[in-house]
Parts: C-alpha cells; sequence; structure tokens
C-alpha cells in the first residue's frame, strides 16, 4: 500500500449495546467485502461497546456497516510519519501536549524502512497541523 492513500483517513465508531460476537460481526462483514481493517480498537462498559476503526475506504466500510444495522461516526484522522525508534512517539505526544491538544485516539497503522505510521484524532486539528508539520503525511 502507498503512503499517499492514507492521507485523509476517517475514523469509524461503533457504539452499541455489547455482545458475545459483535467484533466477529464487524470483522465478518467488513472481510466479507473484501475490506481490510488497518487500524482497531474495541473496548466494553457497562454493557456498552466502543469499536473504533480505521479501513482505507471509509464512506464504503460505513454504509456496509450501516446497512447492517450499526450507526457509525465518523471523524477526521491526521496521519503522520516518525522514525521507527524509542521516543519518537513521545516527541510527538509532547509537542501536542505543549500546545494543549488533546491526543483521543492513535493507532499504528504501518511500520516501513525505519519509519511508522500512524493516525491520530485529536481535539484541534487545525493547531495540531501547524505542530506537526513536516510531520503529516501528504502535507
Amino acid at each position: 500500500m502507498s503512503f499517499l492513500g492514507l492521507v485523509g483517513m476517517k475514523q469509524l465508531t461503533i457504539i452499541t449495546e455489547d455482545r458475545v460476537g459483535l467484533l466477529a460481526d464487524i470483522s465478518y462483514i467488513l472481510g466479507k467485502a473484501r475490506m481490510s481493517i488497518l487500524g482497531v480498537s474495541a473496548e466494553a462498559h457497562d454493557g456498552n461497546a466502543i469499536v473504533n476503526l480505521v479501513v482505507k475506504d471509509d464512506k464504503r466500510a460505513e454504509q456496509l456497516l450501516a446497512a447492517n444495522g450499526y450507526k457509525v461516526l465518523e471523524s477526521d484522522m491526521l496521519v503522520v510519519r516518525v522514525k521507527d525508534e524509542p521516543g519518537a512517539l513521545s516527541s510527538l505526544s509532547k509537542k501536542l501536549k505543549d500546545a494543549n491538544i488533546s491526543v483521543q485516539s492513535l493507532y499504528l497503522v504501518m511500520r516501513s524502512e525505519g519509519h511508522s505510521l500512524g493516525a491520530l484524532k485529536v481535539d484541534k486539528p487545525k493547531a495540531a497541523r501547524k505542530v506537526l508539520k513536516g510531520s503529516l503525511l501528504g502535507e
């Protein structure tokens, strides 16, 4: 996959009642449509489940999931490229902290040739673009 194919990523969030097999159902729906999941997190709290997904074709994934009864929320993600070395995440997150920008979610999307790609959802995307200039993919 080309790095440029990751620019403009969206996070899809499903908040639903927790049940056995929820992740199996969601991954089956996407897998049957031959859609790869690039990043995923899933948590259950007090009978509710929150599933965050990053996929290459977010519009198609959203349509498939909605057609199967899931309410899907969509958010913009910033894709950052950092050296794949100890302390790289600390350096990146410190820049955001110093600018009073909160990281709402983070996925490791890919590791390749000494670099890692991460998808970030932040509370202040415009400010984060300025702070992370030079690390953002496609900018």
